[in-house]
């Protein structure tokens, strides 16, 4: 019988593959609004959305997902899919100088996540690529416990050592690459592992060792999708290894595009950017004859306050061309900024797919840890203003012989 996860896994995997042309595709890649043929009306839609529009649907996927469920009737369904409970408590009271350190919003999101731990006695803890030892610290502070923090950056390990040691703190820091075998020993049986915000394959490698040792309990919030070895996304359980979907990297960064707000400052920077970008793409379509988008690299920001033909000057020297000396760089600038706002309409068609395909990948890590032998829960340990990426995924291992 399939549980909860594995049936709404199934209603999202069944959405996301249905709906493929409205988020699995580039929008830089392409020169105009590409639904043309299939969906007209939402186009026009789209095409009728004003900047200030397209920047107020950010703060509003509710509404926004209302919007275009005129034109894509299953927005709604998407949305509902999502909604996950709220474990935001306020347990325990710590001393003030464990923030030391730590920006504000990163220091609510540890308290957030530690407050959604569950309180259990005669347990040691592993925290996963831990850094200094930021959440550790707070786990070790007001639950007295002790804590393996692993670090594969040295100066890390040995700054969050000293503090540790210097506020009588019960934590050891090993100095490990999470992938090796020597990091396989640390994750036992009767044990917390926890990871907040481990990216890609670094907290799937601790899902797949907690599994692997029957690890009592772990907790993971997720981040960084698209940080894996290999091109393509493998899923890790049998519910979702069934799916016919196939995610590309690019695909896997499709969740961490979404942003809560973003200030005047970000706005005119990313415009300038973003356009900068664009327009150098359609010179490179012009000078090469080929009508196919060309990724760049990221550059200094420093950069883009040189100009677009100095931009235009480093991007094709990384990509190996030549600009002729009388290029109307005014031209093709003009052409980047407009070609920004249709880029703005497809990313903001694509908000409402943002939160659905990282539920979807969410969901295949609970489906595995079910298949595995554990209880799992899937809560929003904080507000989404905190951080979007909110989720929290907690297994506790179901057989009590192995203890």
């Amino acid at each position: 019988m399939s549980s909860g996860f594995q049936k709404r896994f199934s209603q999202l995997d069944s959405l996301l593959t249905d709906l493929r042309p409205y988020w699995q595709f580039m929008p830089y890649a392409e020169k105009a609004l590409p639904w043309n043929d299939i969906n007209p009306a939402l186009c026009d839609w789209l095409s009728a959305q004003t900047p200030e529009n397209l920047e107020s649907w950010k703060t509003d996927t509710s509404s926004l997902c209302n919007a275009i469920s005129q034109f894509v009737p299953a927005a709604t369904k998407l949305h509902r899919l999502c909604a996950l409970t709220s474990t935001e408590t306020e347990r325990y009271s710590l001393p003030p100088y464990l923030n030391t350190g730590i920006p504000g919003r990163k220091w609510q999101q540890i308290i957030a996540f530690n407050d959604s731990l569950p309180s259990e006695s005669d347990i040691n803890w592993l925290e996963w690529c831990a850094g200094k030892g930021y959440l550790g610290r707070v786990i070790s502070a007001s639950r007295r416990q002790p804590v393996v923090s692993l670090e594969w950056q040295k100066q890390l390990c040995d700054d969050g050592q000293h503090y540790a040691d210097k506020n009588a703190l019960p934590m050891t820091f090993i100095h490990a690459d999470a992938f090796t075998p020597e990091a396989d020993k640390l994750v036992k049986q009767k044990q917390h592992a926890v990871a907040l915000h481990a990216c890609g394959d670094l907290h799937v490698t601790l899902l797949k060792k907690a599994a692997s040792n029957g690890t009592r309990a772990v907790s993971v919030s997720p981040c960084c999708f698209h940080l894996i070895k290999g091109n393509t996304y493998q899923p890790l359980s049998e519910t979702a290894k069934a799916s016919t979907l196939t995610l590309n990297k690019h695909d896997l960064k499709l969740p961490l595009q979404q942003t809560v707000t973003a200030g005047a400052g970000v706005q005119k920077k990313r415009f300038v950017e973003v356009s900068f970008r664009l327009g150098f793409d359609a010179l490179q379509r012009h000078l090469t004859g080929r009508d196919a988008y060309l990724p760049v690299p990221n550059c200094q920001k420093a950069l883009l306050n040189e100009g677009f033909d100095t931009f235009c000057g480093w991007a094709a020297e990384q990509k190996g061309l030549k600009i002729p000396a009388a290029t109307d760089f005014a031209h093709w600038l003009a052409i980047g900024e407009s070609r920004f706002n249709d880029v703005e309409r497809m990313e903001t068609l694509r908000d409402i797919f943002r939160r659905p395909l990282e539920l979807w990948l969410v969901l295949d890590r609970a489906c595995f840890l079910e298949e595995s032998g554990y209880s799992v829960s899937l809560t929003e340990f904080c507000h989404r203003e905190l951080t979007p990426r909110n989720i929290l995924i907690q297994g506790i291992f179901r057989d009590e012989k192995m203890r």
